[in-house]
């Protein structure tokens, strides 16, 4: 593909992410204002996990929307630059990429959603040869943009034990992207983590945080419902 012709395909792109994250900007306001709301109540999962400024936080997402795995019907998935590619995310995936710059790094003062914290690095799982596992960063590739951070992607899905003992060592606020079948194994490599996560991230749900926030040898966890895109639901996992 020559630059002319990817030059405008990278510019509708754009325009996508930038429309979820006016899409996320308005989805902010909505749950802001439903004080006393199901949306409202349900925002951090479960009590007392709310992070103190500066603690030690990990929020775990699950990669954007994705096409069926074989990849021989609409909608068809499709990378930056424009090109149709199993491995990539659909265009509501790259719409939620896009709306979560204004969950983790809204503009002009905005606060963050009650429970979450603005990263300070970002990691996802890296792609495999052959551009196989594209998803998880590319989900997180507008955030880390705005943030201004370099995503790190030397751990590839099933380094999950590898990341889980850096990620434990780790001081600051740290948002990851991750293929939703290995999220237990990250979680479970954290050590003592209350109250206990559910064993599995549903497979159908791409609108959630699992929060973690260090408490002297452990974790205390949380989820946050992004609320970000047309039927988001509002309910933890």
């Amino acid at each position: 593909m020559d630059q002319a012709s990817a030059a405008p395909r990278r510019a509708l792109l754009r325009m996508i992410t930038l429309g979820g994250a006016v899409t996320a900007a308005g989805a902010f306001a909505t749950a802001c204002g439903r004080s006393g709301s199901k949306a409202s109540a349900s925002a951090s999962g479960t009590p007392g996990a709310e992070a103190a400024p500066g603690a030690d936080t990990i929020m775990i997402i699950r990669h954007g929307e994705k096409p069926d795995e074989n990849g021989k019907k609409a909608p068809f998935g499709v990378t930056e630059e424009g090109e149709q590619n199993v491995h990539a995310l659909l265009v509501r995936g790259w719409q939620r990429a896009g709306a979560l710059v204004g969950l983790f790094a809204p503009d002009g003062g905005t606060p963050l959603r009650k429970g979450l914290q603005r990263p300070d690095a970002v990691y996802a799982a890296g792609p495999h040869p052959g551009e196989k596992g594209l998803r998880p960063s590319e989900t997180v590739a507008p955030v880390a943009a705005k943030l201004k951070v370099r995503a790190n992607l030397k751990y590839l899905t099933g380094d999950e034990a590898a990341l889980a003992k850096e990620l434990r060592g780790r001081r600051g606020r740290t948002l990851v992207s991750w293929e939703h079948h290995a999220i237990h194994t990250i979680v479970k490599g954290l050590g003592t983590v209350r109250p206990a996560p559910p064993h599995a991230w549903p497979d159908d749900r791409f609108d959630l945080v699992w929060v973690f926030v260090r408490t002297g040898d452990g974790w205390a966890f949380s989820q946050v419902p992004q609320l970000l895109l047309d039927g988001d639901s509002a309910n933890p996992a």
